[in-house]
């Protein structure tokens, strides 16, 4: 897996946990500053997930939502 950098913020929109984004070196996530450890853990893996899945490759066409209705019906 390339890099993965996260950072901890505090002006993500309401309700959002996390989001991430590929950058020039691999990935970068950001986390809700708000969240207890035991969800920033939570966010961090559930943005793993999407990495790992290939959601941000070229050749994904899925919109965010189908990505995350996707994401949500295998857990």
């Amino acid at each position: 897996m390339d890099d993965v950098y996260v950072y901890l913020i505090d002006s993500l929109p309401a309700g959002v946990r996390e989001f991430a984004t590929p950058c020039a070196d691999g990935y970068t996530v950001y986390i809700d500053i708000a969240l207890d450890e035991q969800h920033r853990l939570a966010a961090y893996n559930h943005a793993l997930e999407h990495i790992r899945s290939g959601d941000f490759d070229a050749e994904n066409t899925h919109t965010v939502q189908q990505i995350e209705s996707s994401a949500h019906k295998e857990n």
